[in-house]
């Protein structure tokens, strides 16, 4: 398995309504297509105005082929169309990593 930890910085005072949005709109499309959600996180002490998402896919092959469903898919187009043109998100940092071969689930 491996793991997709996508980080975004908000600007000031709009994670909570991109927050509402997602768990609305965007997180029902993802978990349809992308399957293995492992959770959001929202910064509390630290870089504030920061959410953390995490996804479990089988490997690269299993992300690549389930983003693409999900981007052909037209209530995610009309989703991330209007998340962008809340101009909330200011960055985006996203990471694949290897579980260690002691973590749990491996």
């Amino acid at each position: 398995m491996i793991v997709e930890h996508r980080t975004y910085t908000f600007r000031p005072g709009t994670v909570d309504s991109w927050m509402q949005k997602y768990e609305a709109e965007g997180l029902p499309v993802q978990k349809k297509h992308l399957n293995r959600f492992l959770g959001l996180y929202v910064s509390e002490i630290g870089h504030l105005h920061t959410t953390v998402l995490m996804w479990g896919y089988d490997g690269l092959a299993d992300r690549e082929a389930r983003r693409a469903a999900m981007y052909a898919d037209p209530d995610w187009q009309k989703f991330i169309g209007e998340v962008w043109a809340l101009n909330a998100i200011q960055s985006q940092d996203v990471m694949i990593m290897n579980p260690a071969p002691f973590s749990p689930g491996v």
